[in-house]
């Protein structure tokens, strides 16, 4: 039999954390708000692990902890963890782009893998920018790096922009 392990985790209803996002003014202001911790963190950092720790027009960074929950059978972190800490740097960089009422969704995430991660590998550190914003579609860059400041994974990103009726 082998060695058991468990993790629990609670999270904020992500309806009533949308509904303060959209009162509190733009999407920069939001995701400020969710850092100061007028706003919950969304269900899906809860689970995994990661947070948002800076925000300014045009860019977004989270932080995550690789732990033994990442893990995959190979014994490294499993590559969705980069993907999602990606797919959520560049998403917020475009987010902080956009007016109050407006969202966005992802139109597609090309993330390369450079090296593996593992829980030795430290802070990781996902850093979203915008490289050209719009008003239908905005176009975001990033880089996933280790606590040695070594890239483990970079991404590009096309977002949606949905207007408040969409």
């Amino acid at each position: 039999m082998t060695d058991s392990r468990s993790r629990t985790f609670d999270w904020s209803d992500p309806a009533e954390a949308l509904t303060q996002a959209r009162n509190a003014g733009t999407g920069l202001e939001a995701l400020q708000a969710m850092i100061d911790g007028r706003i919950p963190p969304p269900p899906i950092a809860q689970l995994m692990g990661f947070t948002l720790v800076e925000v300014r027009a045009g860019s977004a960074v989270f932080e995550c902890v690789p732990a033994e929950f990442h893990y995959n059978p190979i014994g490294a972190v499993h590559g969705g963890l980069a993907c999602t800490l990606l797919d959520s740097a560049l998403g917020c960089a475009g987010h902080t782009t956009l007016p109050a009422g407006v969202g966005y969704t992802s139109v597609d995430l090309n993330v390369r893998y450079l090296r593996p991660i593992t829980h030795a590998s430290g802070v990781l550190r996902a850093t979203g920018r915008v490289i050209k914003p719009g008003r239908r579609v905005i176009f975001t860059e990033g880089e996933l790096t280790d606590a040695g400041g070594r890239v483990v994974a970079a991404a590009t990103s096309s977002l949606l922009v949905l207007a408040a009726t969409d």
